[in-house]
């Protein structure tokens, strides 16, 4: 199996300091800061590039799990939600949330429930964040 990099720099102080965060493949470079991650500021953070990827995983391996059941998704369209909290004066990710809307013709809503609910768990990037809540709302559409 492949490895995957990324790296990141940071430059000065937490709350005055900045840096960058790029994936090794070249497909993503951002800056980030202290108001980026922790307050209102538009730019990039850690937290927002953990949701995206676990947005990709769950999608990804919906639609394998969809295929081996007999079915073929047409469009899967994951959102996550990842919140930052603070736990024991630690600023921890507390819960993330996933909301899945798919077009997979013939099956039925149980079946893509069940389905769905499966890769809750299953998919690498949900077992790599075991620890934290992952709530998911899953629907079928079209």
């Amino acid at each position: 199996m492949p490895v995957r990099r990324a790296e990141a720099v940071w430059n000065g102080t937490l709350k005055d300091g900045a840096g960058t965060m790029k994936t090794g493949s070249g497909a993503f470079e951002g800056p980030y800061s202290f108001g980026t991650r922790f307050e209102e500021t538009p730019g990039t953070n850690p937290e927002e590039l953990i949701g995206a990827a676990h947005a990709g995983c769950f999608s990804m391996a919906l639609s394998s799990s969809l295929e081996k059941a007999g079915f073929r998704a047409e469009r899967i369209h994951t959102q996550a939600q990842v919140h930052l909290g603070k736990v024991d004066g630690k600023s921890r990710i507390t819960l993330i949330e996933l909301e899945c809307e798919a077009v997979v013709p013939g099956i039925s809503a149980q079946q893509f429930a069940e389905l769905a609910d499966a890769n809750k768990s299953g998919c690498p990037v949900s077992a790599a964040l075991a620890a934290t809540p992952i709530e998911l709302k899953a629907t079928l559409v079209g």
